[in-house]
């Protein structure tokens, strides 16, 4: 791990940003330093701006990929750096107002059906009957179901806070025939390995390749019932 790299992380974790954001703002940093080929401290303020200008012209990236760059790049050029570069302040990338799109709860029956992957397919339920996050439903673990309240409890949510969500019955019995069946330890839902969690990209892809999947993986409908 480079000095810089090391240094921009201390930073994150002091500003308390979470695991998932640090990873991603680092990734960002180091897709910009690949573009040049040259450490990040050493580029210009020019530079900056044309990379922006690569990213929404001639990638043309979604919006909210351009914002993750913005984010990222600001945090390291002005808290890492301590480089107050106009370019930064005039650089806006506005949100999206498409409405998500929401699958109906016969589409969402009919999405699982396809996906073959017992872990996966046991998150994507999590995901569409619970409303979670994909980040949140990998990292459960057994002691964040709370089948006496009918809730999950996830942890270190979008800003590092806590959040209870309401279990459906149905969902718990599911839940329960996928731990009597795999046994899982540390996670809930383990990789291959079993020393860390399932990976979002494997979930993403489960779902993605199922036969009819039009929607982005995660949308929420609350009253799903599997």
């Amino acid at each position: 791990m480079t000095e810089l790299r090391r240094r921009m992380i201390e930073d994150m974790r002091l500003r308390g940003l979470a695991p998932g954001t640090q990873r991603t703002y680092v990734e960002a940093v180091k897709n910009l330093a690949k573009h040049y080929g040259r450490a990040p401290d050493q580029l210009t303020e020019e530079q900056i701006r044309q990379f922006f200008i690569y990213l929404t012209e001639t990638r043309q990236l979604a919006r909210s990929t351009v914002r993750v760059y913005l984010f990222a790049i600001k945090f390291f050029y002005r808290i890492t750096l301590k480089r107050r570069w106009p370019v930064l302040d005039l650089m806006r990338v506005r949100k999206s107002k498409k409405l998500p799109e929401v699958l109906s709860a016969a589409e969402v029956r009919q999405l699982l059906v396809h996906i073959s992957h017992p872990t996966a397919r046991m998150v994507a339920i999590l995901l569409y009957s619970c409303g979670l996050r994909i980040s949140e439903a990998v990292r459960l673990r057994a002691e964040h179901i709370d089948s006496k309240r009918m809730v999950v409890c996830v942890r270190n949510s979008k800003g590092n806070k806590d959040r209870y969500v309401r279990l459906p019955k149905r969902t718990l019995q599911l839940l329960r025939a996928y731990w009597l069946e795999h046994r899982p330890r540390t996670w809930l839902f383990p990789s291959h390995a079993g020393s860390s969690p399932i990976c979002r990209g494997v979930v993403r892809r489960c779902i993605k390749a199922a036969p009819g999947r039009t929607t982005q993986a995660g949308g929420s409908i609350r009253s799903f019932s599997p």
